[in-house]
């Protein structure tokens, strides 16, 4: 059994804050300087951000906080130029439950009907201006992160069954097999062969609020894995997550170019292929330059991409981009140029074609 998309039953296996209301009555003593010292900052950023409880009563807010799914969430932020987070499917499907006013003196957010979907982190952070640049204040900030409980969804659902994880040697990988109920008891299990993972706290940990991570993958950690959990009830597992090992490390793109034929005949057809060997999850943009470019030659040029396995556990993304000629002439003799860019730069390569 598999998970469910959003807003959906989720499947399961068989077995399985009293508000105090803030008075101003005289002035307040100054804290000692031991007690200023020992306050965290993550508390002071905290500063700005309130969840509304009723008319009138106010609630500054932890690190976490734990509702109910099905009840709407009012938060408030300090400042006349707030600016807002929160989970981005909530963007992604223009979801009307979400309201956002910016008043005189403080933001709201109001999240309506809420589900076990809306489960994540709600922060917002004041805006400094001179002009059109705007920067973040860091000193004005305020996050929580908001447990959305259902005892149907203790999975956060996702819009698709099954997911890709990249695992690269130089950086922790994630599987984010999120709960909607933080005390839940969550392990992880390999589908083949079947068996649970140890987590040992160390290499592998879990947190409530990100999934699973692997802080050090390698290729032993490949193959299909699912997640499991269980809070006062039937167990319930989550989507598959598929794990790919990652051999191209960071850098520009990894380029060849090659051409069908060095020399071509009158009306030949001819095309330049430029390849880029890459990570899985890093897109590749391609431009040309070619002889007959300024002088509004028509080519064809077109882009694609696909996943290789390159060894044992291994596994690439391979991009190209094909410049087609199709009836070669005179003005398309000479160098043909492929540039290819990613993130981390970009590479030049290129080829000639004569008659």
């Amino acid at each position: 059994v598999i998970g469910q998309p959003a807003k959906s039953k989720r499947p399961k296996e068989p077995g399985e804050n009293k508000i105090k209301p803030v008075s101003k009555k005289g002035k307040p003593k100054a804290p000692k300087m031991k007690e200023r010292e020992s306050v965290d900052s993550s508390l002071k950023s905290q500063s700005i951000l309130t969840q509304v409880i009723h008319k009138g009563h106010f609630q500054k807010l932890a690190a976490t906080l734990s509702l109910a799914a099905g009840q709407s969430v009012e938060l408030r932020c300090k400042g006349s130029n707030v600016t807002w987070n929160y989970p981005s499917y909530l963007d992604t499907f223009k979801d009307s439950r979400l309201s956002i006013k910016q008043l005189d003196r403080y933001s709201q957010l109001i999240l309506a009907n809420t589900t076990a979907a809306d489960t994540g982190e709600y922060s917002c952070w004041l805006q400094l201006c001179s002009g059109s640049k705007c920067r973040k204040d860091e000193t004005k900030t305020g996050s929580t992160y908001i447990f959305f409980t259902d005892k149907e969804e203790l999975f956060v659902p996702t819009p698709s069954y099954f997911e890709i994880v990249y695992l690269n040697p130089d950086k922790p990988a994630i599987i984010p097999c999120r709960v909607t109920t933080p005390s839940a008891k969550v392990t992880l299990h390999r589908e083949f062969p079947a068996g649970e993972i140890e987590i040992d706290g160390t290499d592998i940990i879990y947190d409530a609020k990100k999934g699973f991570v692997f802080q050090h993958p390698t290729s032993d950690h490949k193959g299909i894995v699912y997640c499991k959990a269980e809070s006062q009830g039937a167990p319930q597992i989550s989507i598959k997550y598929h794990l790919l090992y990652v051999e191209v490390p960071k850098g520009p793109p990894s380029t060849t170019i090659a051409v069908s034929s060095s020399r071509a005949g009158l009306s030949d057809r001819v095309h330049v292929v430029c390849t880029v060997l890459g990570e899985p999850d890093v897109d590749v943009n391609f431009r040309w330059q070619y002889p007959g470019q300024k002088s509004g030659r028509p080519v064809i040029i077109q882009n694609f991409w696909r996943l290789i396995n390159r060894g044992i556990g291994h596994t690439t993304r391979i991009s190209k981009s094909v410049l087609l000629v199709e009836d070669f002439e005179d003005t398309d003799v000479g160098n043909y140029v492929c540039i290819a860019q990613n993130l981390q730069g970009e590479t030049t390569v290129a080829t000639k074609v004569e008659l």
